[in-house]
C-alpha cells in the first residue's frame, strides 16, 4: 500500500501492549502521528521509521482519564483522525467462581471503556475533511462461545453490536469497523498452550498452519483506515487464520486412524 498517513493522528489504547505496539510502530512508519495509552509506561519507546508515539499514562476505564487521552491528542497534534480500542484482555476464570466485582471490570475494561472513549473522541473524528476512522479490537470469544471467559465473551460480543450501531448512527462522519482477532502468538499464549510443543500443535490445526503475529493485526487495522475502505463501515473483518477448525473433526481423524 502506497499510501501514506503523514497527516493523520491515530489513538491507540492499550498501545504497549503486542499487538498495540505492532500497530502503533505500523502507522509510525506510514509517517502518521501516534499517541499510545496504557497504564503503565512502556519500558523502551514506541518508535518506527525515525519517529516516536506520544505515551499517555491512564487507566481507560475511568472516563475521567479516557477524556484526558484525547485532549493530550488533540493538545499535541491539533485534532484526532483514527481511534482504535485495542486495550482488553480477561484472566481465565470459570463463570461459577466469577466474582460480581471481577465480572463488572472484565466488562468495563472491554466494552464500556471502548465506547465510552469513542464518544469522548466522536467530536474530533468528526471534523476532517474525510471520515474520521474507529477500529475495535474484538475477539473471535465475542463470536462463538467462551467458556472460561464469558464475561470476556459477552463483553466482546457486545462491542461487535456496538460497532454495527455506531457506525450506522454516525455516518458519514465517522467510519467504524471492527477486527475479530483470533490466537495470536506472543509469550504469555505460548505457555498457555503448554510451551512451544503445544503451542505449535494448536497454531497446526488453523487452516493457516500458524498462529497470527500482533503484525498481521496491525495490518488489517492500517487497511481498514486507508482511503481504499472508504466505503467500508459497520464491517467486521475476521484475522483468525480461516478459523477454528472443529474439534469434533480431529477426534474423529483420531478415531479413524486408532482403529486403522
Amino acid at each position: 500500500m502506497t499510501e501514506t498517513f503523514s497527516e493523520k493522528t491515530v489513538l491507540v489504547t492499550g498501545g504497549a501492549g503486542h499487538i498495540g505496539r505492532a500497530i502503533c510502530e505500523l502507522f509510525l512508519s506510514y509517517g502518521a502521528n501516534v499517541v499510545a495509552c496504557g497504564r503503565r509506561s512502556p519500558e523502551k519507546p514506541i518508535a518506527a521509521g525515525g519517529r516516536e508515539a506520544l505515551f499517555v499514562s491512564a487507566d481507560i476505564r475511568d472516563p475521567e482519564q479516557s477524556q484526558r487521552v484525547v485532549d493530550a491528542a488533540i493538545d499535541a497534534f491539533g485534532g484526532l483522525d483514527i481511534l482504535v480500542n485495542n486495550a482488553g484482555g480477561s484472566p481465565p476464570v470459570t463463570a461459577a467462581e466469577a466474582s460480581p466485582r471481577l465480572t463488572e471490570k472484565i466488562i468495563n475494561l472491554n466494552l464500556t471503556a471502548p465506547m465510552v472513549l469513542s464518544q469522548q473522541a466522536y467530536s474530533a473524528l468528526s471534523q476532517g475533511d474525510q471520515a474520521g476512522v474507529i477500529i475495535n479490537i474484538a475477539s473471535v470469544s465475542g463470536a462463538r462461545p467462551s467458556p472460561g471467559t464469558a464475561a470476556y465473551g459477552a463483553a466482546k460480543a457486545g462491542l461487535l453490536s456496538a460497532t454495527k450501531s455506531l457506525a450506522m448512527e454516525w455516518g458519514p462522519l465517522v467510519r467504524v469497523n471492527a477486527l475479530i482477532v483470533g490466537l495470536v502468538r506472543n509469550d504469555a499464549g505460548v505457555e498457555h498452550y503448554g510451551g512451544e510443543e503445544g503451542f505449535s500443535r494448536v497454531a497446526e490445526m488453523l487452516p493457516l498452519g500458524r498462529m497470527a503475529e500482533p503484525s498481521d493485526i496491525a495490518n488489517a487495522a492500517l487497511m481498514l483506515c486507508s482511503e481504499h475502505a472508504a466505503y467500508i463501515s459497520g464491517a467486521t473483518l475476521e484475522v483468525d487464520g480461516g478459523g477454528e477448525v472443529p474439534v469434533f473433526l480431529h477426534l474423529a481423524d483420531r478415531a479413524g486412524k486408532s482403529a486403522e
